[in-house]
Protein backbone atom coordinates (compact mmCIF):
# COMPACT_ATOMS: atom_id res chain seq x y z
CA UNK A 1 0.00 0.00 0.00
CA UNK A 2 1.08 3.70 -0.93
CA UNK A 3 0.07 6.84 1.37
CA UNK A 4 0.85 10.11 0.18
CA UNK A 5 1.15 12.85 2.57
CA UNK A 6 0.92 16.23 0.72
CA UNK A 7 0.77 18.69 3.31
CA UNK A 8 4.04 16.99 5.12
CA UNK A 9 6.35 15.93 1.51
CA UNK A 10 6.36 12.23 2.63
CA UNK A 11 5.52 9.16 0.56
CA UNK A 12 4.55 5.89 3.04
CA UNK A 13 5.17 3.04 1.01
CA UNK A 14 4.42 -0.97 2.92
CA UNK A 15 5.31 -4.22 0.95
CA UNK A 16 3.60 -7.00 3.16
CA UNK A 17 4.91 -10.34 1.48
CA UNK A 18 5.86 -12.53 4.51
CA UNK A 19 9.94 -12.53 4.48
CA UNK A 20 9.86 -9.72 1.64
CA UNK A 21 8.01 -7.49 3.99
CA UNK A 22 9.13 -4.00 4.51
CA UNK A 23 8.04 -0.30 5.00
CA UNK A 24 9.82 2.91 3.13
CA UNK A 25 9.54 6.75 3.36
CA UNK A 26 10.19 9.04 0.44
CA UNK A 27 11.10 11.95 2.78
CA UNK A 28 11.15 14.98 0.18
CA UNK A 29 11.84 17.71 3.00
CA UNK A 30 14.86 16.21 3.73
CA UNK A 31 15.54 14.80 0.51
CA UNK A 32 16.30 10.93 1.42
CA UNK A 33 14.56 7.61 1.46
CA UNK A 34 14.66 4.94 4.06
CA UNK A 35 13.57 1.68 3.50
CA UNK A 36 12.93 -1.16 6.56
CA UNK A 37 13.31 -4.60 6.19
CA UNK A 38 11.86 -6.54 8.57
CA UNK A 39 13.80 -9.78 7.28
CA UNK A 40 17.53 -7.98 8.13
CA UNK A 41 15.48 -5.92 10.62
CA UNK A 42 17.81 -2.69 9.49
CA UNK A 43 17.56 0.37 7.80
CA UNK A 44 18.59 1.32 4.30
CA UNK A 45 19.15 5.11 3.60
CA UNK A 46 19.57 6.94 0.27
CA UNK A 47 19.88 10.44 -0.82
CA UNK A 48 17.00 11.77 -3.06
CA UNK A 49 18.63 11.85 -6.44
CA UNK A 50 16.18 13.78 -8.97
CA UNK A 51 17.21 12.27 -11.61
CA UNK A 52 16.41 8.99 -10.68
CA UNK A 53 13.50 9.33 -8.52
CA UNK A 54 10.06 10.47 -9.51
CA UNK A 55 8.62 14.02 -7.58
CA UNK A 56 6.08 14.12 -5.14
CA UNK A 57 3.18 15.02 -7.47
CA UNK A 58 4.10 12.08 -10.30
CA UNK A 59 4.38 9.30 -8.12
CA UNK A 60 0.90 9.57 -7.11
CA UNK A 61 0.29 9.27 -10.81
CA UNK A 62 2.71 6.70 -11.68
CA UNK A 63 1.21 4.25 -8.89
CA UNK A 64 -2.16 5.00 -10.40
CA UNK A 65 -0.82 4.06 -13.72
CA UNK A 66 1.19 0.95 -12.70
CA UNK A 67 -2.49 -0.34 -11.05
CA UNK A 68 -4.37 0.00 -13.91
CA UNK A 69 -2.22 -0.77 -16.19
CA UNK A 70 -0.55 -3.49 -14.89
CA UNK A 71 1.00 -5.12 -18.55
CA UNK A 72 2.35 -2.16 -20.12
CA UNK A 73 6.10 -1.21 -19.35
CA UNK A 74 6.83 1.90 -17.89
CA UNK A 75 10.17 3.11 -18.52
CA UNK A 76 9.33 4.82 -14.92
CA UNK A 77 10.08 1.82 -12.08
CA UNK A 78 12.15 2.75 -9.40
CA UNK A 79 14.69 -0.23 -8.23
CA UNK A 80 17.62 0.58 -5.53
CA UNK A 81 20.35 -2.39 -5.15
CA UNK A 82 21.90 -1.59 -1.26
CA UNK A 83 25.39 -3.21 -0.37
CA UNK A 84 25.41 -3.17 3.20
CA UNK A 85 28.64 -2.79 4.70
CA UNK A 86 29.32 -1.26 7.58
CA UNK A 87 26.44 -0.13 10.00
CA UNK A 88 25.87 1.71 12.84
CA UNK A 89 23.17 3.42 15.09
CA UNK A 90 21.33 6.40 14.34
CA UNK A 91 22.20 9.73 16.72
CA UNK A 92 20.87 13.04 16.91
CA UNK A 93 23.15 14.54 13.95
CA UNK A 94 21.53 11.87 11.99
CA UNK A 95 17.93 12.32 13.07
CA UNK A 96 18.16 16.07 12.15
CA UNK A 97 19.04 15.17 8.99
CA UNK A 98 16.82 12.26 8.03
CA UNK A 99 13.41 13.67 9.65
CA UNK A 100 11.14 12.60 12.53
CA UNK A 101 9.64 10.41 9.83
CA UNK A 102 12.79 8.57 9.03
CA UNK A 103 13.63 8.57 12.60
CA UNK A 104 10.46 6.85 13.59
CA UNK A 105 11.03 4.48 11.24
CA UNK A 106 14.90 3.29 11.50
CA UNK A 107 15.21 3.86 15.35
CA UNK A 108 17.40 1.71 17.06
CA UNK A 109 18.48 -0.33 14.14
CA UNK A 110 21.71 -0.41 12.23
CA UNK A 111 21.89 2.21 9.46
CA UNK A 112 23.21 1.63 6.23
CA UNK A 113 23.86 4.39 4.07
Amino acid sequence: TMTIHNEEHIVDVHIRSGVYSSDTIFDYTHGYIATRLFSRNACFIMKIKKEFIPELNEIGHLAFERETMKDVYSPNNVWAQFQPGNSRLGDFKDWILYGKHIENLCMGLPLYE
